[in-house]
């Protein structure tokens, strides 16, 4: 008769005939890290539960034996009591050995048919499709402050840049909503790896498959995945998933950094486009007139992380042979890191952005200064016949003369400008002002007000659409 109780040592404790090394122990053990996942432990186990009824691997009373004991485990869980033991090394073993102890020698018909190889697969993925909603949550909430500034601000003019040299007026409103479309780009990323996610490896057992009649397409609609995975070897030893999901974080990194680096940039007194809240800003300790933007800066910063997790995913995988392999416990600590710099990011981004003041007088001045309004001149010479490269050269040499008199193109007189094109005609001047500037960019994703305005009404049709847009 067999005894009550989990039985002695590791789940595979049978082939050894010492006991692991303290050391080899703890350098082994993953539950420091994999114990976030007992949520999506506990719901693949009782999916299994399921699936073992319909195969008729055990009974309907065992059936509500194991259930009702995973429901206990979940209790202490939530209420922070559950005994966690790390000589057992990972989560997987822990709820197991806790289930036996909680509804006796049934518990130990859970594991029939199933591998702590598919297992841990399969509590990524769930934990993964549950992130990447997390995910597109925050990237609104950044959006729309984004939006928000942009319509607050819809005609304010500013310069634009090209190697941080002055080069032509935008709008402030244009150039908020780049990132807007920046960031919907990465929405569209993580919603597409979504799908590649949503495969079940569940009843790949180690890497063979599981020896019994298991149903995995009714296993994959009671977890709400597409589809159960077509192969198990592959089931157990991908982790594109992952890796996938922690390039397009490195890439949404990326774009918060450079979004970061604007508005560092515009709050440096040489610039003095933007002031940040004193809620998110620090000070010196030394110096006391000193407003530091530590907030944007460490986002810039935290780019790094999300670059480095990434490489470690990749260099893990790396020649791994098929199929499962412990060098893969070492995915998770970068996406969990990963999943943890995002959220960070994502709580404390919307609020900064929302509590930036932008000196627009500073910006509009800015505008039309250091010949921003250059092209307009040669634009003006191509609408009079002049092909562009003639027009080019002219105004290059117009710049030139105005450096020299120390002013700007639109305060020459008429006379010297038409020193350079007997084209140039009393109009020149309406062309040369940052509105009519602005205004000449009409086109689809232009800069001009009406051209923003389309872009404004895009951009909160694509967050009216929710994640599927």
């Amino acid at each position: 008769m067999t005894a009550a109780g989990p039985p002695p040592g590791k789940a595979w404790s049978g082939r050894f005939a010492e006991g692991a090394d303290p050391t080899a122990e703890a350098f082994t053990a993953s539950l420091s890290f994999d114990r976030r996942l007992w949520p999506y432990d506990l719901a693949g186990s009782a999916a299994w539960a399921r699936a073992l009824a319909r195969a008729k691997l055990i009974t309907e009373a065992e059936l509500e034996s194991l259930s009702a004991g995973l429901d206990a485990v979940r209790r202490e869980l939530e209420g922070g009591t559950f005994p966690f033991r790390p000589e057992l090394e990972d989560i997987h073993m822990n709820v197991e050995r806790r289930l036996i102890e909680v509804a006796g020698p049934v518990g130990g018909k859970l594991h029939t048919g199933r591998s702590r190889n598919d297992q841990i697969a399969l509590d990524e993925r769930l934990y993964l499709r549950d992130i990447l909603d997390h995910v597109d949550a925050g990237l609104v909430e950044v959006e729309r402050a984004l939006i928000a500034q942009a319509e607050k601000h819809g005609e304010v003019p500013m310069p634009g840049y090209t190697h941080l040299q002055r080069a032509q007026p935008v709008l402030l409103a244009h150039h908020l909503l780049a990132y807007v479309f920046m960031l919907e780009r990465d929405r569209a990323r993580f919603r597409e790896g979504r799908a590649r996610v949503n495969v079940m490896p569940l009843g790949a057992a180690a890497l063979a498959g599981a020896a019994f009649a298991i149903d995995r397409e009714a296993l994959a609609r009671d977890l709400g995945f597409a589809a159960p995975s077509p192969n198990s070897m592959d089931a157990v030893a991908d982790r594109d998933f992952v890796v996938e999901f922690l390039a397009h974080a490195a890439i949404l990194g990326m774009h918060g950094s450079r979004l970061a680096a604007d508005l560092t940039l515009w709050a440096t007194a040489e610039f003095g486009f933007v002031e940040f809240s004193d809620a998110f800003a620090t000070g010196s300790s030394i110096m006391p007139q000193k407003k530091n933007p530590d907030v944007a800066e460490l986002i810039r910063g935290k780019t790094g992380r999300l670059y480095g997790n990434l490489t470690a995913a990749l260099t893990v995988m790396k020649g791994l042979p098929l199929t499962y392999n412990s060098d893969m416990q070492e995915d998770k600590a970068p996406l969990f890191d990963t999943v943890d710099t995002l959220e960070a990011i994502f709580r404390v981004l919307p609020p900064m952005l929302g509590s930036l003041t932008f000196r627009i007088d500073r910006m509009r001045d800015a505008a039309g200064a250091h010949y921003s309004t250059a092209t307009d001149l040669a634009d003006y010479l191509v609408r009079q016949g002049l092909p562009f490269r003639e027009a080019h050269e002219v105004v290059g040499r117009a710049v030139r003369h105005a450096i020299t008199r120390g002013r700007e193109l639109g305060d020459l007189p008429l006379e010297e400008l038409r020193q350079f094109s007997p084209l140039i005609g009393r109009d020149v001047f309406q062309a040369l002002t940052v509105e009519a500037s602005l205004r000449a960019r009409a086109v689809i994703g232009g800069t001009a007000p009406d051209a923003v305005r389309r872009q404004l009404a895009q951009a909160k049709a694509l967050l009216a659409g929710g994640p599927g847009a």
